[in-house]
């Protein structure tokens, strides 16, 4: 057993069973300890994490500059409302912003980011404008709003009726985008790299002419980098790939090193509309996230890891892209910075157990695409562990 569990994960897992609502699918083991890219079970198995916490851990698992962070600032401060100031929230927001543009809001989660978004949308236009056109797999969160945003059926089944006022619109389908932006269009709303979609990476003028389309009809643009954000796909943000700024960014994920934390960042003449009493978050911008939203900031930093990230990106693409070359179950290659697709042919949902039984934890979305959303400062010795189990796995299938 390893030193941190103290019982087995059959014993977790009946715990579970007695007490907790069964709405996630779970694998059968109880995880107990993470360092870096590695996390070990109860059993003491060790796993390197190529998906740690859902792409949440950007840093890997227990980030020592992070925990440092939330460790000093607990015994100060954990949480008070936002009726008061706080260093950290205000030092927080200067480094995202700094880094981007605008004004922050803070929350605990995408769905929360996404749901300030389209409610700062339609309040910049004071109830003369309400659609909101969104794209197909994209995914934007949980809460009604962002549910019905998600342009995926399969999400809405038993919810109806959804929230009245989304339109969806084909992805990478810039004559699709422009048969449906009119008048009524208050905002368009996409990731700038489909994640939970399946890595799927627009056009390199997609977003200059959405822009471009936005701005004629007076629309808003926002830009769900619950997923892109932090250095994920090699530069800060998503949208600095294409070097087109949108009016709204929301953020999450990695955006605190692994603690809840959602964020959304709005062009300072937006900031106004979300006047006070019309939107809020008790937990939000809470002083230990913030903490650790400074800490992650100075770990990215301080050790280089935009460039890592960069360099990590090329040694995934030249092994995959070599194993690709042998494997005709390999259909294409999705790769942006430590963002990755591999879309099959066949279902990849076999390989998620095969590397777990192998030691590598994977993610399968949509059946056919292996999504992997490695730590920023993987090793490049992982990198390469990484490409060899997937190669076995994927040879045997």
């Amino acid at each position: 057993m390893h030193p941190a569990a103290t019982e087995s994960s059959l014993q977790t897992i009946e715990r579970f069973q007695q007490f907790v609502i069964p709405n996630y699918t779970r694998y059968p083991i109880s995880l107990v300890h993470g360092e870096g890219s590695y996390v070990w079970d109860a059993e003491g198995k060790r796993y390197l994490d190529l998906f740690p916490g859902w792409g949440c851990n950007i840093l890997g698992h227990s980030p020592p500059r992070v925990v440092k962070a939330i460790q000093e600032q607990a015994a100060h401060l954990i949480h008070i409302p936002n009726t008061w100031y706080t260093e950290a929230q205000g030092k927080f927001a200067e480094a995202l912003c700094t880094r981007s543009f605008g004004k922050a809001f803070f929350c605990n989660s995408g769905a929360e980011a996404n749901e300030a978004a389209i409610k700062l949308a339609r309040l910049h236009f004071r109830g003369e404008r309400f659609q909101i056109i969104t794209f197909a797999n994209g995914f934007h969160g949980r809460t009604f709003a962002t549910v019905t945003a998600t342009a995926q059926p399969k999400y809405h089944a038993g919810l109806g009726p959804m929230m009245p006022g989304f339109t969806y619109c084909p992805h990478n389908d810039l004559d699709a985008l422009k048969a449906l932006v009119n008048d009524q269009t208050c905002a368009i709303m996409i990731e700038p790299i489909q994640g939970e979609g399946g890595i799927n990476i627009p056009g390199d003028k997609y977003f200059a002419e959405m822009r471009a389309l936005a701005d004629k009809y007076g629309a808003l643009l926002i830009f769900d980098e619950v997923q892109t954000c932090m250095g994920r796909t090699g530069t800060w943000f998503g949208y600095q790939q294409w070097n087109v700024q949108p009016d709204i960014m929301t953020m999450a994920k990695g955006v605190a090193g692994g603690v809840a934390c959602g964020v959304m960042v709005s062009k300072n003449e937006l900031a106004p509309d979300l006047r006070p009493g019309m939107h809020a978050s008790t937990f939000g911008g809470n002083p230990l996230a913030m903490a650790a939203g400074i800490a992650t900031v100075e770990t990215i930093e301080q050790d280089g890891l935009l460039k890592r990230c960069q360099e990590n990106s090329g040694r995934f693409r030249e092994q995959l892209t070599k194993l690709a070359a042998e494997l005709p179950i390999i259909k294409e290659l999705r790769i942006r910075g430590m963002m990755i697709g591999i879309d099959l042919k066949i279902s990849g949902t076999p390989a998620v157990a095969k590397c777990m039984e192998r030691g590598v934890l994977i993610n399968c979305t949509h059946d056919t695409v292996i999504r992997l959303l490695p730590a920023l400062n993987i090793t490049s010795e992982q990198v390469d562990e990484a490409c060899q189990v997937l190669g076995a796995v994927l040879k045997e299938m």
